[in-house]
């Protein structure tokens, strides 16, 4: 498990990369729990040791290795990232199958630490931050339903909040071309418009003390600000955060297990600035 101790050091230390100059300037105050930084120098192979990856590196994937389906595009900082941390993306391909669910093709981070039940990220008031940016070269097929964060409670039967894209299925006045952020009743809550260049950030809160949901949201290197009020929401299950790709089939019910995906996949979602910080008494980093 990279620690918060560490994280000091990512952010001490010097990058060999050469990466575009600008650098995010958003200042982190408060406690982190857990830490999705990427050190900017790993090499892909460090992804798949428990000893050098931020992340699980057994889940979520199919048979390939993150080193074969992780990319590290030359990109400016997100909000939260500098000379030391870097921007990762998850891709997607037609071997991109996890254990038997055969409908889906799913890629995904889980952060090193996050346990299933009784786990860090679920206690007191936590938020999730992460930043997103899109990839020309693979994009996605947004005629699909995607999963891009999410909280799963640690019986896999609902998610306490879903961060979406895509067409959702039987929900026919959602815009496909929207991020959406939906609470444990699969309610839509808030979305923006994708951007096609822009990094986008994104904070949620959770207090599974109050059974809230509260959601943050900026552009580029503007701070975060609220979108939403703390809504009301179920956070219970305890549970772990996913972070990557999640991409239903079309033509059935049944999408764990069936339905239409096209071949010759090749999609990617580029994240930045993963973190979950410790929102006790009312601290959010912006």
């Amino acid at each position: 498990m990279i620690s918060s101790a560490l994280f000091t050091g990512f952010l001490l230390a010097s990058s060999a990369s050469a990466r575009p100059t600008k650098r995010g300037t958003g200042e982190i105050k408060c406690p982190i729990i857990l830490n999705g930084f990427v050190p900017a120098d790993l090499t892909p192979t460090d992804f798949d040791s428990y000893a050098t990856s931020p992340f699980n590196p057994d889940y979520i994937r199919g048979s390939e290795k993150f080193s074969e389906i992780l990319q590290f595009p030359e990109v400016e900082s997100s909000r939260f990232d500098n000379e030391s941390t870097r921007a990762v993306e998850v891709t997607i391909n037609d071997k991109s199958i996890f254990q038997k669910q055969n409908g889906f093709r799913r890629a995904g981070l889980q952060i090193q630490g996050d346990t299933n039940e009784n786990g860090p990220g679920t206690t007191g008031v936590r938020t999730l931050h992460f930043s997103v940016k899109q990839d020309p070269e693979r994009t996605l097929n947004l005629t699909h339903e995607y999963l891009n964060v999410w909280h799963e409670s640690a019986d896999y039967s609902a998610n306490q909040f879903n961060f979406q894209s895509g067409t959702i299925i039987g929900k026919s006045g959602s815009d496909k071309n929207n991020f959406k952020i939906l609470n444990r009743q699969n309610t839509q809550v808030w979305s923006t418009p994708i951007d096609a260049t822009a990094w986008q950030n994104f904070a949620i809160t959770l207090d599974f003390v109050k059974n809230t949901l509260q959601v943050y949201y900026s552009k580029n290197d503007e701070p975060l600000k609220a979108v939403t009020e703390a809504l009301q929401n179920d956070n219970s299950g305890g549970g772990q955060y996913q972070i990557g790709i999640l991409k239903k089939p079309t033509g059935t019910s049944d999408v764990v297990n069936s339905g239409y995906q096209e071949t010759g996949i090749n999609e990617g979602q580029i994240y930045g600035g993963i973190f979950l910080e410790d929102s006790a008494d009312g601290c959010i980093s912006l």
